[in-house]
């Protein structure tokens, strides 16, 4: 999965890593299409990443907070490279809900980027999600 170098943003967080799981993304929509579970696409992206030997964690639980106690647990679908969470999502909006849970999940791992990936009957969609606090 090779990119175009002069389509490359160098001033994105972590640009490499970003386009490697954006072509995962791209070969699962194109292979799957669209309509499916999202426990389906979840699955295949898993794979892919094997594949690419790109390290996950999926479905990672995460411990909220408060005063050294916990109150809750989140779950990421994906943990990147101990970097990235990826959101996965089948439909064709991103509500500013997705957004604002993502940006919470990057908040408590204390990371700086999050994607939120949509398959769409038009495609693979996605949103960079930036932790700046």
């Amino acid at each position: 999965m090779k990119s175009n170098p002069k389509l490359r943003r160098e001033d994105l967080a972590y640009p490499d890593l970003s386009y490697k799981i954006m072509g995962v993304m791209f070969e699962v929509g194109k292979g799957l299409g669209f309509g499916h579970k999202e426990n389906f696409y979840q699955k295949a992206v898993e794979n892919e990443f094997r594949k690419n030997n790109i390290k996950c964690i999926g479905q990672l639980p995460v411990r909220m907070k408060f005063r050294g106690e916990s109150v809750g647990i989140y779950y990421f679908d994906f943990l990147i490279e101990d970097k990235i969470v990826l959101e996965i999502k089948v439909r064709n909006y991103f509500s500013r809900k997705d957004i604002e849970q993502l940006y919470r999940y990057l908040k408590a791992k204390d990371l700086k980027l999050g994607l939120i990936v949509h398959f769409t009957n038009d495609g693979v969609k996605f949103k960079r999600v930036v932790n700046i606090s």
